[in-house]
């Protein structure tokens, strides 16, 4: 039986990465994308509440085994101005055996993640964290990012912060006064917040609405107008809401009230508010 030859090539490449002095373990050269595998942003871009984040980064420095493995651990966060985390970790295992024509290779990690509708704006952080196995050593980095969004304070207590009489149910800029003529529709837009979350971020608040016409009379009533309940990983602070009144044609001219009734069952809280709104 013939004695087993190992290639001069392939003993000369594994010995090179055997015996090369080991280098820092290091994550270079993080960015940002518009699309996955698009081009890079531009350094300082500012995000906004519901975009896709395509994020990519290279790893060097990690230790190559004799027999040409590699074992990496790449961990993806991404947290909010409050530290709050938008998702689970992302977490990416990189195990391969790499051929003499790889001397060169260097591991890419990509991670796509989603910032929230309804996230806050602010400086967000993207953290990094690869651990190379074989070398029992670990690296950390970290990016951040600006994103605009809609502030909405937070209350203690259930609570329809914001409500305005609008003109269309797209229209942001309250009516000053709220006033309307008859046959017309009238829309009001508030956002819910103090409800309490349980686990996993469960939410279920509700809410009815009354109108009382100008002599003290309810005209119209719907207990239960809307209901939003659900759970999140990432748990949201407050609830943009929108609901509509036709008005008749021959509806009397006065001061009309809304009577909107708030309930959070998760957190056992109910309240009322009173809202005024005319018809000329």
């Amino acid at each position: 039986m013939l004695p087993t030859t190992i290639p001069t090539a392939l003993l000369c490449a594994t010995l090179a990465w055997a015996s090369a002095p080991p280098k820092p373990l290091a994550i270079l050269r993080p960015a940002l994308h518009d699309y996955e595998d698009g081009p890079r942003v531009a350094p300082g871009t500012t995000y906004s509440a519901g975009d896709s984040i395509f994020l990519t980064f290279e790893v060097g420095g990690y230790q190559v085994s004799e027999e040409s493995r590699v074992s990496l651990t790449c961990r993806v966060d991404a947290l909010d101005p409050d530290g709050v985390p938008l998702m689970e970790s992302a977490r990416q295992e990189i195990n391969t055996t790499l051929s003499p024509e790889d001397k060169g290779w260097v591991p890419i990690v990509r991670q796509t993640f989603l910032i929230p509708p309804l996230a806050p704006p602010g400086t967000y952080r993207i953290l990094m964290a690869v651990q190379d196995r074989l070398a029992s050593r670990e690296t950390k980095a970290e990016l951040p990012i600006q994103v605009r969004g809609r502030q909405v304070a937070p209350s203690d207590t259930l609570l329809a912060r914001n409500l305005r009489f609008v003109r269309a149910e797209d229209d942001s800029q309250a009516l000053e006064p709220p006033a309307y003529r008859p046959g017309q529709t009238v829309w009001v837009r508030f956002d819910i917040v103090g409800y309490k979350l349980g686990d996993k971020n469960r939410r279920h608040v509700s809410y009815g609405i009354s109108v009382v016409n100008p002599s003290g009379k309810v005209m119209y009533t719907q207990a239960q107008a809307a209901v939003e309940e659900g759970e999140s990983f990432y748990p949201k602070r407050y609830l943009p809401s929108v609901f509509s009144l036709n008005l008749s044609q021959d509806v009397r001219p006065g001061a009309y009230t809304v009577v909107l009734a708030l309930h959070d069952e998760v957190g056992n809280q109910n309240v009322e508010s009173k809202h005024e709104f005319t018809v000329q």
